[in-house]
């Protein structure tokens, strides 16, 4: 049945109750008579799904129909209907994105190596960027590590300056939760990124280094997208009262995008992707 009959039969319904000729208004609405009396079949069924719904919302509040019908373990469309039935909405919902305008810098001549590849396997090409959140008068700055095959932050740091400082430190959080560094590091042309002091650190490593084209956001896409959701799940930073409690709520909201957030390229948490490609590994290397 296609929507606007659907619209139709509903407005009929609505008007049944001061009509007595019930042929006459399925005429004039172009409706089958028996259309007036047909109640769903499944109300039971829909209402037990909804306070399923309500029930993710609650522990995963930014979450849209495609994940909670991951998360459910049923049909995206049925969510997304039932969803649509009871006026459900995501309870966080995003705003537009703001960038401040890049001028001045001329663009760097190491080339975008990181849209050439498809790792197929973890530590082959790590991406990094920071974000700023307004925080009592000033800013706080986090910057991150992604994995691009596991998309998951592998490394992160929180500081009240963007130096470079602050994305070296989260790339060495990322070595020393992984144990290892990446073949290629990827990142936009930001001045933190673009300092003889990051450059050097990566030829030290011998990490080879990409950058995104300039005022190219799109192109380190794995980090904004992970901001987008960040930002967003994280709320208002002002809550916050001490610098400690901030770095602490910023330590639990990415444990909770690695751990428990399902990601939709992957279909399950990174942490978890990460640990079934493991064990994976694992069972090739015994079957040799």
């Amino acid at each position: 049945m296609k929507r606007s009959e659907r619209k139709k039969i509903h407005l009929a319904r609505e008007r049944m109750r001061d009509c007595k000729n019930k042929a006459a208004l399925a005429r004039k609405m172009s409706i089958a008579r028996s259309s007036l009396y047909y109640r769903p079949k499944k109300p039971k069924e829909d209402e037990v799904l909804k306070e399923q719904i309500l029930s993710v919302l609650d522990d995963h509040a930014a979450y849209g129909h495609k994940r909670i019908a991951m998360e459910l373990g049923v049909n995206k469309k049925r969510v997304l209907r039932v969803m649509h039935l009871y006026k459900i909405r995501p309870r966080l919902l995003r705003g537009k994105p703001t960038k401040p305008e890049d001028r001045g810098k001329l663009p760097t001549k190491t080339p975008n190596i990181a849209k050439t590849i498809c790792p197929i396997q973890p530590n082959v090409l790590w991406v990094g960027d920071f974000t700023y959140m307004a925080w009592h008068g000033g800013f706080v700055y986090v910057a991150t590590v992604l994995d691009v095959y596991t998309r998951e932050i592998v490394g992160w740091h929180v500081g009240l300056r963007h130096t470079t400082d602050l994305v070296m430190e989260a790339f060495f959080d990322a070595m020393r939760r992984t144990g290892t560094r990446p073949q290629i590091f990827h990142s936009d042309q930001g001045s933190e990124y673009v300092s003889g002091d990051y450059e050097k650190m990566l030829e030290t490593l011998g990490v080879t280094p990409s950058h995104a084209e300039k005022a190219s956001p799109w192109q380190n896409g794995y980090q904004e997208s992970f901001y987008s959701g960040f930002k967003l799940e994280f709320g208002n930073p002002k809550q916050y009262f001490t610098l400690g409690e901030l770095v602490e709520a910023v330590h639990h909201q990415i444990c909770y995008y690695n751990g428990k957030r399902i990601h939709t390229a992957l279909k399950m948490p990174p942490h978890r992707f990460r640990l079934e490609h493991l064990a994976k590994q694992k069972t090739a290397v015994l079957a040799i």
